[in-house]
């Protein structure tokens, strides 16, 4: 497809519901994995909270069950996970300069393997912080398709952006 023909794709409203609810499944699929597989599992403090409330030999008080709570429910910490998303995208850099394949899949170049954790990453960050991923990728790229510094007559002006 030319330039033009992917503009015109994804101003219709039906590729871009159709694009929103296929990210969004691939959202909540990398989202169901990584839970199921412990990943936002409560740890360390927020453990032992949820050990003190499920523990019906206690009498606790309606104050401190409220501040256990608390801590059991404490959301995953966001530049953690931010964190090791720009890492996936760091070994992917790595991986293509040096042209490796995979440790893990070695039928496959190492970029696309980092390329993929980082995506599944995002995808799980998104589905666990309840984002709509889905839409705001399709709002973005329609929005891309019309800003005049996207433009490659604005790029090769002097100032324009070269990257």
């Amino acid at each position: 497809m030319s330039q033009k023909d992917y503009h015109q794709t994804i101003a219709n409203p039906a590729v871009q519901d159709a694009l929103s609810v296929s990210i969004n499944q691939l959202v909540d699929i990398c989202h169901g994995v990584a839970k199921q597989s412990g990943w936002w599992a409560p740890k360390g403090e927020a453990k032992k909270a949820l050990e003190l409330l499920n523990d019906d030999s206690l009498t606790i008080p309606q104050e401190v069950r409220d501040v256990l709570l608390q801590v059991a429910t404490k959301p995953r910490n966001a530049g953690e996970a931010i964190c090791l998303m720009h890492s996936e995208l760091s070994e992917a850099m790595e991986a293509a300069r040096k042209n490796l394949n995979d440790d893990h899949l070695p039928n496959r170049k190492g970029v696309e393997v980092e390329l993929a954790d980082a995506v599944v990453r995002i995808f799980d960050y998104a589905g666990g912080m309840g984002l709509d991923l889905g839409g705001a990728l399709v709002e973005k790229l329609h929005y891309n398709t019309q800003r005049k510094d996207h433009k490659l007559e604005e790029r090769d002006k002097d100032n324009g952006k070269a990257f």
